[in-house]
């Protein structure tokens, strides 16, 4: 089930919100959690079955390592439940991808087992990424002694389940969200925020992800397009815009969600676009990921604290393993290594220089290198990947504007200037200060048109999702 489908939007939501404000509070959680199950097994039961299998293995395990007087067990025991839960997710999403490249290796020197080995084409379960990471950092932080032990399965259940981030993020940790699994309250102010909130990551998916990644379809699975170096440009600016828009987009709404239900889950993007290294991009991207792998997976390595050398040995396998997170492919690999080589060199010599130089050069280089990145993270595989990029330094011009008006309409330019533009605090900005040099009254004037607008943006963007069946989600499958 998909925030932007109608049955979310007109059945699921409002019968969800009934029963948990009508609820006692000690039955609210119950009611998430149930709310949850039902979200989730719309994806399909079996899978269900499995996150259910999870969440009792996870439960119980966090439960005897707090319980272990003795280090060597309570470490065996971390250790088995580490394995269980990346066992899972590397059965699931990556068994297939190394049988087959075991079969071609052993191709290569003439060893022949395609036809005693076959490739179980192994769906993958919605979210699996998402809610392992979650489970994991639980337990990593129970054994730490960080956090203390969830008791209460239910209360442990919808920590894992809770579907306004169960699917696609951000992921939430338990250390920021503990206390308000336990007790949280629902303010007017609150509620307000956060269906503002959803309503604006909903309209950025539906009209800006979603026609945006129309023209970066178009022009990605076409040699007529992707060979002409500046609409292979134009393509991947089209996708870059998709994917910010339809993952903050989610973002938005899940943390909109989480507020009308008394939750406040961390941010998860900060205009990545506008900034002026890639490392910077790093901390305004995908902040939830990021924050985990720094804290679980880069400090415990060593961080930046042992030479040089150890330091770039870290973060390259930080995003090694950023780029397999996101899915089993080659061009996922390569998508991390390519950011994990800049990183390296922006703190050298090359970081000196890059500080130096003024700041819109600066973003223009960051911008490059992230477009030049999405290329692998869009294209079919690898091959596709190489040819696009060829297409986008090819200098070859030829029938530009023709192509140019075989993509856009007067509709379609309108929606990427704005998507450009929204994908930029400029407009952001403007209200802030708006709001803060103007008198009270007119102060909630501005608001009452604020809202009213997006009101009417949400209105035409129902309008959209119930028109057009182009309504992909880039991170659900992940």
């Amino acid at each position: 089930m998909l925030f932007t489908s109608p049955i979310f939007l007109f059945m699921f939501l409002p019968l969800t919100l009934l029963l948990y404000f009508i609820a006692k509070d000690k039955y609210k959680n119950a009611i998430l959690l149930l709310a949850s199950l039902i979200f989730y097994s719309w994806g399909g039961a079996k899978y269900l079955i499995l996150v259910l299998i999870l969440i009792v293995i996870n439960y119980f395990s966090g439960i005897f390592i707090d319980k272990a007087k003795d280090k060597r067990r309570k470490k065996l025991l971390f250790i088995a439940t580490v394995l269980i839960n990346l066992g899972t997710l590397g059965y699931f999403k990556y068994f297939d991808f190394f049988i087959a490249n075991i079969i071609k290796i052993l191709g290569i020197i003439n060893i022949n087992i395609a036809n005693n080995i076959h490739l179980l084409n192994i769906a993958l379960p919605i979210g699996i990424s998402f809610f392992t990471f979650q489970i994991l950092s639980y337990v990593i932080d129970v054994y730490k002694g960080k956090i203390e032990v969830q008791k209460n399965i239910i209360n442990f259940g919808l920590y894992v389940m809770l579907f306004p981030q169960l699917i696609a993020g951000p992921i939430v940790r338990y250390i920021d969200v503990d206390k308000q699994i336990s007790e949280r309250t629902v303010t007017v102010d609150k509620f307000y925020a956060g269906a503002k909130r959803f309503m604006i990551g909903f309209s950025k998916k539906i009209l800006l992800s979603n026609m945006s990644g129309a023209i970066a379809d178009a022009i990605f699975t076409s040699a007529e397009y992707n060979t002409n170096m500046l609409v292979a440009w134009v393509g991947v600016i089209c996708y870059a815009l998709q994917i910010y828009h339809d993952f903050s987009g989610y973002s938005d709404m899940a943390i909109g969600l989480g507020k009308i239900f008394g939750f406040d889950f961390l941010e998860n993007f900060d205009y990545p676009y506008i900034s002026k290294s890639i490392k910077e991009f790093w901390r305004r991207w995908h902040i939830s990921l990021s924050t985990w792998f720094r804290d679980y997976v880069y400090i415990p390595l060593g961080g930046n604290r042992n030479g040089k050398f150890k330091t770039y040995r870290n973060l390259m396998i930080v995003f090694l393993i950023t780029g397999f997170w996101h899915g089993a492919s080659w061009n996922f690999v390569i998508w991390g290594l390519f950011y994990g080589v800049f990183l390296i060199l922006e703190r050298g010599k090359f970081g000196e220089i890059l500080q130096k130089l003024p700041t819109f050069i600066q973003r223009i280089y960051t911008l490059v290198i992230v477009l030049i990145a999405w290329v692998f993270f869009r294209a079919a595989g690898l091959k596709s990947a190489i040819a696009y990029l060829q297409g986008m330094f090819s200098f070859n011009f030829q029938d530009t504007y023709l192509l140019l008006l075989k993509l856009f309409d007067r509709e379609k330019i309108v929606f990427i200037i704005l998507a450009m533009i929204f994908a930029t605090p400029v407009l952001k900005k403007l209200l802030n200060k708006l709001k803060e040099n103007s008198k009270v009254s007119i102060s909630i004037i501005t608001e009452i048109m604020e809202y009213t607008v997006l009101i009417i943006i949400f209105i035409i963007s129902i309008s959209y999702m119930t028109g057009s069946a182009y309504n992909p989600f880039i991170y659900f499958r992940f």
